[in-house]
C-alpha cells in the first residue's frame, strides 16, 4: 500500500552538511505538524546522502511522516524509503515505476510544461510538480510556471499538484487557490527565525483556502 497523500506542506532538505542539525531541523519541522519530506542535498557525496537519509527515515517514521528521496531510486530502495522524485535529467519515469514497484510513490518535475504532466501521469507518477512558481532563491534562473497550470491539472490531470520554487508564507496562497494541492518549500521554511510559527502560517493558508 502506498504512503500517505501529497497535500499541504511539503518539506525539501536544505544543503547541510552537518548531520546533526540536519536531524535538529528536521526534528522541529515534524514535531511542529510537516507530514511530508523530500531529502535532497546538492552538497552532500553518494556515502553522506546515505548517512543522512538513513537518519531521517525513523525520524519521519516516529511521526507518520511520508518520506520522498530526490533524484536517487537506488538509495529510495536501499533505505525503503516511500517514494522517489525525479527531474527531467533523472531518467525514464517509466523505467522508474519499473524498479520502484506499485507501492511507492513517484513524483516527477514537470517545469512550467503541462504536457510533461500528461507525459508523467501516463507513465504512472503519483504526483507532478510545476515551478518556478514565483522567483527561487534556490534556482534564480528557472522558468516561471503559470499558476494556470494549477487550475488546469485540477481539472484534467487527476493527480496531485505540487507548487515549488520561490514559495513563501505570503505568496503560497495564491497558488493554493490556483489549483495547488501541496507547495514546495526548502529557504522559507529553513531560514526561518522561528520555524514552528512558519509551518504554522503555511498550514492556515490550506485551512483557509
Amino acid at each position: 500500500m502506498k504512503p500517505g497523500r501529497i497535500k499541504g506542506l511539503y518539506a525539501l532538505t536544505p544543503d547541510e552538511t552537518h548531520t546533526d542539525r540536519l536531524l535538529a531541523q528536521v526534528e522541529i519541522a515534524l514535531a511542529t505538524g510537516v507530514k511530508l519530506l523530500q531529502y535532497r542535498n546538492k552538497l552532500a557525496d553518494p556515502r553522506l546522502r546515505t548517512i543522512q537519509a538513513q537518519a531521517l527515515l525513523p525520524l519521519c517514521r516516529a511521526h507518520d511522516a511520508t518520506f520522498i528521496i530526490n533524484d536517487d531510486i537506488k538509495l529510495c530502495l536501499a533505505i525503503d524509503a516511500d517514494g522517489v522524485h525525479l527531474g527531467k535529467t533523472d531518467g525514464s519515469l517509466a523505467a522508474a515505476r519499473t524498479r520502484l514497484g506499485p507501492d511507492k510513490l513517484l513524483g516527477a518535475s514537470c517545469y512550467d510544461h503541462f504536457d510533461n504532466a500528461i507525459a508523467a501521469k501516463a507513465h504512472s507518477a503519483d504526483y507532478v510538480a510545476f515551478g518556478a512558481c514565483f522567483v527561487s532563491g534556490t534556482k534564480p534562473d528557472a522558468p516561471r510556471a503559470d499558476l494556470g497550470l494549477f487550475t488546469r491539472a485540477q481539472a484534467e490531470l487527476g493527480l496531485p499538484a505540487v507548487a515549488i520554487g520561490g514559495i513563501t508564507v505570503d505568496n503560497a496562497a495564491q497558488a493554493i487557490a490556483a489549483g495547488a494541492e501541496a507547495v514546495a518549500v526548502i529557504g522559507a521554511l529553513w531560514n526561518s527565525a522561528d520555524m514552528p510559527l512558519t509551518i504554522e502560517r503555511f498550514q492556515r493558508a490550506f485551512s483557509q483556502a
